[in-house]
């Protein structure tokens, strides 16, 4: 692997103009399919298998018509305090505000409240639904603004008003601040890691060459392979995030080779052959991890997690290409100021032989002090580490254990008005709904029942329905215009997210099940309440395959990395750390409300559904990142001759601060998505965000180190017989000592001090 990359690395550098070009091709060739592509479909749900789902393809295949109705307002009105909706003048003002709705030319119908049987029994709330032609994605402005303007009118007359359903325009913050925050926090960190302006430009270019293009080939593929326009919020939030770091390590890598005397050429291909195969390695463990999102059998899962491997498989491409390419372009100027002297063509003046001799002379003195003035950051807290094992490991677990422990409170939920911020239109109307009508108004169940004799056999289940209990009323059957399939509602007494409205559902279900026999009918529960228990039965049936399947194959691909079985099997046990810490804190903040004025959460509601598999998911992928990065420098270390102990130095001095940056710059971009109106975006930037520093900063820098030093030379303990039957994909470059140098002293005096360093 490693001998591949290294003449990858070294082609691209020799034709960096070639390699440029076709990666602009590529950019721009996307970007025009882009551009011309039809429109991505709206966001649709669906759950293969699932009794809910089969339900709702019977509606579309008998009740056509039901289906292919437009966008819907269900306008909620209320008299004031003291005085029923039922007099006369209230009358007149809801007859007028039901002309103003029908008035748009884009509405086909409203219903009067007071022939459709939609009064409260207390007299003092009605409702009246307007159905639209269009579908909610294609109301424009205009039906937004006459809607607006008719609920205005409305209380004008003295009433409350307030309207609910998709026909209601969604008051969604401006996007892209956050990110471009994230961006800048990301530049301002890379400037700093590197001292050079064109060092830390190169990981940005590429990063946004990697989204633009994967974005592009996203939009370009909508419409064929049905990707919505949200599909592609987790691949920009990935590609960016492992697209800077990528770049940043092979970047970081080339310097060293450089300073360690290669000349240009040799010093690219040695970086993309070692920290190359690292980034390789550490991508496929991403997109492994998201790929394997399709075993969950939820189309939308299945879409965002291949989308987010894509993107993040080009990420892995341009590092190992073009940056490559660009590194020759500025082969000199990616380097610090002070180090480009040696590398100057031409003569120094008597001005710059002076400064440099000053500079020389500097470095010296400081060279003849005390050890520590010789050593960083990283390396000072590797030998901490090997001092107090015991100590590192206690503190770290039990503080991850902490922030975890709200996670134990977990409330699972999908969104929708009940979720929404209570000052919303939306969760008005929702309230007074569910305040003068039921709870369990605002999620009926839907029952199909197909038969022969659709109607009568409807009939003798609504009553056998309306008889159990926790069922508040059944509505009337009405069956298609074949009279083989029929539908009717039942309102349950409690809300859509309480445990006894499931429970009624498992209840009726089973009672159908009873039926079907007696009535010769099939009889189907559908719903939101009803689709809600279907989606977490599946996600709970696919969750275990789910992370055998990623666990096991990352397991394989880090026992090839590093030749060893328990350095992979740590890895994913402090993956579970940071899951369980990040996943606490989403509970403490969006659940509970702790800090939710800091993170501008403005309803504290019940995790999304979708967030606990998708955040371990991508966050098993990123945790892989840090320990592929950091260990194989470790790896590097031992197998050219390093004992345990000086191996964990040794990497923390050459990867420490690349990985403390490489997680800074990720939690800068995840951290942009906090600002996301999207509510799983919002909760996935901020989970992601938490797990990276979770990960990052206790688990790989504090826990892995204080695990090696417990364990010494058993870390990389590999049978022989195992040994000898894997194949040596040579990770760390062992094959790559021979390479040709500008200065063989050079490097032997660099040798030999980081043996002295380790020491």
């Amino acid at each position: 692997m490693a001998t591949l990359l290294y003449k990858l690395g070294r082609f691209t550098f020799r034709r960096r103009g070639l390699t440029a070009l076709l990666w602009l091709l590529v950019l721009f060739g996307a970007a025009f399919a882009a551009s011309s592509a039809p429109t991505p479909p709206a966001d649709t749900f669906s759950m293969p298998g699932t009794e809910s789902q089969k339900a709702f393809d019977l509606l579309e295949e008998k009740f056509p018509a039901a289906g292919a109705e437009g966008a819907s307002a269900r306008v909620v009105v209320r008299a004031p305090d003291g005085e029923k909706i039922t007099t006369p003048g209230h009358k007149a003002a809801v007859a007028d505000l039901v002309a103003d709705l029908g008035k748009d030319p884009k509405v086909t119908r409203v219903t009067d409240p007071f022939t459709s049987d939609a009064v409260s029994k207390d007299g003092t709330t009605a409702y009246a639904v307007a159905t639209y032609e269009l579908a909610a994605t294609e109301l424009t402005d205009k039906q937004h603004d006459a809607l607006d303007k008719t609920l205005e009118s409305g209380r004008d007359s003295g009433l409350t008003v307030e309207a609910g359903g998709d026909a209601v325009k969604v008051d969604v913050a401006m996007g892209g601040t956050g990110e471009q925050i994230g961006v800048l926090i990301s530049a301002v960190v890379l400037l700093m890691t590197f001292g050079s302006l064109i060092a830390a430009g190169m990981p940005l270019l590429t990063a946004l060459v990697g989204v633009g293009a994967g974005i592009s080939a996203i939009t370009a593929l909508g419409s064929t392979l049905g990707l919505s326009a949200t599909t592609s919020n987790l691949a920009m939030m990935l590609g960016l995030a492992v697209g800077i770091d990528y770049a940043l390590f092979i970047v970081s890598r080339y310097r060293s080779e450089m300073l360690e005397g290669h000349d240009r050429r040799e010093a690219a291909g040695r970086a993309v052959g070692t920290a190359g195969s690292a980034v390789v390695f550490a991508g496929l463990t991403v997109i492994v991890a998201l790929a394997g999102l399709s075993v969950v059998n939820i189309p939308v899962l299945t879409k965002m997690g291949l989308a987010a491997a894509g993107t993040v498989a080009i990420a892995v491409l341009i590092a190992i290409t073009l940056v490559p390419a660009l590194l020759g372009f500025a082969p000199v100027r990616v380097l610090r100021r002070r180090d480009r002297a040696a590398f100057r063509t031409k003569p120094l003046s008597a001005r710059q032989e002076r400064k440099a001799a000053k500079r020389a002379a500097k470095r010296a003195r400081k060279q003849a002090g005390p050890d520590e003035q010789r050593t960083n950051l990283g390396t000072r807290w590797a030998r901490y580490v090997l001092r107090h094992p015991v100590a590192v490991l206690l503190v770290g677990v039990v503080g991850l254990g902490a922030v975890a422990l709200p996670a134990a409170d977990l409330e699972l939920g999908l969104p929708g008005e009940g979720t929404m911020a209570t000052d919303t239109t939306q969760r008005k109307a929702y309230d007074m709904l569910s305040a003068s009508f039921g709870d369990g108004f605002n999620g009926p169940l839907m029952v199909t029942v197909e038969s022969d004799k659709a109607a009568a056999a409807a009939k003798t289940v609504g009553e056998r329905f309306a008889d159990q209990d926790g069922v508040a009323s059944v509505a009337p059957a009405a069956a298609n215009k074949a009279g083989d399939t029929a539908i009717f509602n039942v309102v349950p007494t409690s809300g859509p997210n309480e445990e006894a409205t499931e429970e009624l559902v498992r209840s009726l279900r089973a009672l159908a099940r009873g039926m079907e026999a007696d009535t010769g009918s099939e009889i189907l529960i559908t719903g939101q309440t009803a689709l809600f228990i279907d989606f977490s039965r599946t996600l709970d049936e696919a969750l275990l395959p789910y992370l055998a399947l990623v666990v096991g194959l990352a397991f394989l691909l880090l026992m090839l990395v590093f030749r060893s079985l328990l350095v992979p099997f740590k890895a994913a046990l402090g993956f579970l750390l940071s899951v369980g810490a990040a996943l606490g804190a989403v509970v403490a903040v969006f659940q509970k409300g702790w800090l939710a004025d800091v993170f501008g959460v403005e309803q504290p509601n019940p995790v999304m559904s979708t967030l606990p598999i998708l955040m371990i998911g991508v966050v098993f992928g990123l945790a892989m990142d840090y320990e592929v990065f950091l260990v194989s420098r470790m790896r590097e270390a031992y197998v050219h001759g390093a004992t345990a102990g000086e191996a964990v130095v040794a990497g923390f001095h050459y990867g420490g601060r690349v990985v403390s940056a490489a997680a800074i710059i990720m939690i800068s971009v995840f951290s942009g998505f906090i600002a996301e109106d999207n509510d799983l975006i919002k909760m996935m930037g901020f989970a992601l965000a938490s797990a990276v520093l979770f990960d990052a900063f206790v688990v790989r820098m504090a826990i892995v180190p204080a695990l090696f030093a417990l364990l010494g030379t058993k870390a990389w303990w590999l049978p022989k017989w195992l040994d000898k039957l894997l194949p040596n994909l040579d990770v760390e470059g062992a094959k790559l000592g021979g390479g040709a140098t500008a200065d063989v002293p050079a490097q032997r005096r660099s040798e030999q001090r980081e043996h002295e360093l380790i020491r």
